[in-house]
């Protein structure tokens, strides 16, 4: 695969970014697919807008994380050998969440070790990039938002997973893309780096601190007083608006690739619902 100049960003994450593709995979990851399709169509829809191919392989399935930080590494081998099979081709891999890319691009280097599938694995690593990471520094998508359909007032929260921020080092590639939403103001909980307690089987095995720091991360997005919860990790997403939704201060969420392609084409979900609502306030009030 043709290799060229690092960007800014690239540089500080020491990669070498391609240039744009004629075809992507999408690895859609097991939380989009489960939870939140939409985003995992949006991403489709975004990476087609721009002229590029997307393959989304059936044969896909989860990256091996659960098991690999759990201490079983023969079980998440069995499961990433899937995954190195299905994302064969000498094409960049689109990967939707961050915890999962970096199993794939730091982990299953390690993982695959000493084993038959070490060069695949090291392969698929290199060309494996977070969602946000290849909307940045592959097509800078950032630079071409000036003319979103949508650009009414929106106040934003921004969450970015421990794994996007620390593991894969794309903090600074969330808030570029939301920054230079026309309309869109970012506001910045306090301790905005901590984590919001998910961390996958953390929650399970350690679930009253999880608890605790979930209501720490709900209560500062609560007091920003923002209009909705983005994040580029559907964990972080299910967690910090399931407890929101407990302390009955429920928020609109969404996963940063929806909000992109529902601000660039005006078809924004939860605008049309409150639009509905309107209609049928009004039609009622007539009525009456």
């Amino acid at each position: 695969m043709t290799q060229h100049n690092t960007t800014v960003a690239a540089s500080r994450h020491q990669r070498v970014y391609p240039p744009k593709p004629e075809a992507v995979y999408l690895l859609g990851t097991c939380l989009v697919d489960s939870f939140y399709p939409e985003a995992g169509m949006d991403a489709i829809a975004l990476l087609q807008h721009a002229g590029i191919e997307v393959i989304f392989p059936q044969s896909q399935s989860c990256c091996g994380q659960p098991a690999y930080n759990s201490g079983y590494d023969e079980q998440a081998r069995a499961v990433a050998r899937t995954q190195l099979q299905a994302f064969a081709a000498d094409i960049p891999v689109v990967v939707m969440m961050g915890s999962c890319a970096g199993m794939v691009h730091k982990e299953y280097p390690k993982l695959f070790a000493g084993q038959p599938e070490e060069a695949a694995a090291i392969a698929l690593a290199a060309r494996s990039y977070e969602f946000s990471e290849f909307m940045v520094n592959v097509l800078q998508l950032e630079q071409q938002l000036a003319q979103a359909e949508d650009q009414s007032p929106l106040t934003v929260a921004l969450h970015t997973s421990c794994s996007a921020r620390r593991g894969m080092g794309v903090a600074a590639e969330h808030k570029a893309l939301v920054e230079n939403l026309p309309g869109v103001q970012v506001v910045e909980p306090e301790r905005v780096a901590e984590c919001c307690g998910f961390g996958g089987t953390f929650a399970v095995k350690q679930g009253d601190i999880s608890a605790a720091m979930a209501a720490d991360k709900a209560n500062a997005i609560a007091a920003t007083g923002c209009q909705r919860l983005v994040s580029g990790d559907c964990g972080c997403l299910m967690n910090i608006s399931g407890t929101l939704d407990r302390q009955e201060r429920a928020l609109p969420v969404q996963h940063l690739a929806s909000l992109l392609y529902t601000r660039l084409n005006g078809n924004d979900p939860f605008q049309v619902g409150q639009k509905r609502s309107q209609q049928y306030n009004k039609k009622s009030g007539d009525k009456a």
